[in-house]
């Protein structure tokens, strides 16, 4: 029989009602309570973190704070895209940090979507993970030609066709191929990507790191973080480090509300769909999917056959505030359906069983990053745009080689010991952060139309140094 809270769980998307067990909370934090290590947030970066610790020092006694319950923020609701994807270019990181350590960032990305795999494999996660790779189509000429500038970019970083490679028409055409989407040219496509139920992954972790003598305490807010302590509605935790694991979240934290914006990407579902409907649109390997337009779209084939698929263009919401109400914008989820019919036609009559959102974080400068404070013992990592299911993995690798303190090769990526400048007081923030979103569906409207590159959106992008 479902609970009041298993039902309410539920209800936020389609990965939460189709996780085959329960949402009710563990027991929260019963009093003040001393550890080794105290992690607040349990999404992907935390567990990871609590995870990778846990099996290099069994002795260490390790928690996790959740003001939810696992799971129930971006880690539980994204795309289910694990993929290699590093929203800063090389170019960017090479600027302040040179060639090797860019080129090093994007190998340990892609490494990192083969370790998940092996993790969840040998620790029995049961998440739907399929590594079927990411094709992006291109749809129109300005998107083709960012297709093959997309490629060339990565031959001159030194990475070849098994990293990157061009799709002819016909691979993602009407005529068959990976996928068969309407009006396309073209295309790339990278191994370098899965397929997964991302609330399977995010509840398998964290039952996996309870296996491993973590304790995990739902239902648990932390209200102030200080060197050494934590203190909660229920009481206050004593740890040598502290790692901040709130992602898109961190602006609900005092002092912290100009650190990330919270971005908001909304999401539909449709019912599953007959065998006969994906043998005409192919996806046979799971392959996520999306188009080249610079207002992102996601999409993949779930395990039991519907199309989830999701995308930008809800607006960000003054002084970085976070509410369940904003998960749900009609605008943009009819958007996202009309978007999704226009690139399969044939979806007419399809019942559209679930529409939901949640917030992402997104740093001044688009880049994310891991530091960890050997004088107060704080540590903290995030930042990912978007792109957090496979970067959190390593995120929390790279923590827990830090705190323990492992000088190894991830802890010297570029990415480490960095912080991002504070985004701009409102109302500066408000209007610059929905003027991009406006410029860049504009953008994609004259793409359209035209077939000729935007120069707004150009000028944007090699502002951030793409």
């Amino acid at each position: 029989m479902s609970t009041a809270s298993d039902t309410a769980y539920r209800d936020i998307s389609l990965w939460h009602d189709t996780l085959p067990a329960s949402w009710d909370p563990t027991p929260a934090l019963p009093g003040d309570r001393e550890f080794d290590v105290a992690v607040v947030g349990a999404g992907y970066t935390g567990l990871w973190t609590a995870y990778y610790l846990a099996k290099r020092d069994p002795g260490l006694r390790i928690c996790v704070l959740e003001r939810e319950v696992a799971g129930y923020g971006a880690s539980g609701r994204n795309g289910g895209w694990c993929s290699a994807i590093f929203p800063t270019s090389a170019r960017k990181i090479a600027a302040s940090a040179g060639r090797p350590a860019a080129v090093a960032m994007q190998s340990a990305m892609n490494g990192t979507v083969a370790e998940i795999a092996r993790v969840v494999r040998e620790e029995g996660v049961d998440c739907d993970f399929a590594h079927g790779g990411y094709v992006s189509v291109a749809r129109n000429a300005a998107q083709l030609a960012r297709a093959r500038s997309e490629v060339e970019h990565w031959r001159e970083w030194g990475f070849g066709e098994d990293h990157m490679r061009m799709l002819s028409a016909g691979e993602t055409g009407e005529s068959g191929g990976r996928v068969r989407m309407n009006g396309a040219l073209g295309g790339t496509y990278t191994p370098h990507c899965a397929a997964l139920h991302p609330a399977k992954l995010v509840r398998g972790l964290a039952d996996t790191v309870r296996a491993h003598g973590v304790t995990v305490y739902e239902r648990t807010a932390v209200t102030e973080i200080l060197p050494g302590r934590l203190r909660t509605e229920h009481g206050t935790v004593r740890a040598d480090s502290i790692v901040v694991a709130t992602e898109g979240y961190t602006p609900d934290l005092p002092g912290r509300h100009r650190s990330l914006v919270p971005m908001y990407s909304l999401m539909v579902a449709t019912e599953p769909l007959p065998q006969s409907w994906w043998d005409e649109r192919g996806l046979d390997s799971r392959e996520t999917f999306s188009d080249k337009r610079h207002l992102r779209i996601y999409g993949q084939r779930t395990a039991d056959g519907r199309i989830a698929f999701g995308g930008r263009g809800a607006p960000y919401h003054f002084a970085s505030r976070i509410s369940p109400t904003y998960d749900r914008d009609a605008r943009v989820h009819a958007m996202l359906r009309s978007i999704l019919g226009d690139l399969f036609p044939g979806l007419d009559g399809t019942r559209f069983t679930h529409a939901w959102g949640g917030n992402l974080g997104i740093p001044r400068d688009w880049y994310p990053s891991v530091r960890y404070d050997r004088g107060t013992g704080i540590g903290w990592a995030g930042g990912y745009v978007g792109d957090g299911v496979a970067t959190a993995n390593l995120a929390g690798r790279t923590l827990a080689d830090l705190i323990l303190k492992d000088d190894s090769d991830l802890t010297a990526l570029p990415w480490v010991g960095r912080t991002s400048p504070r985004w701009e007081p409102e109302p500066l923030r408000w209007l610059g952060v929905n003027a991009v979103t406006a410029l860049f569906a504009m953008a994609d409207r004259t793409e359209a139309r035209t077939g000729k590159p935007s120069r707004s959106a150009r000028t944007f992008w090699r502002m951030l140094g793409h």
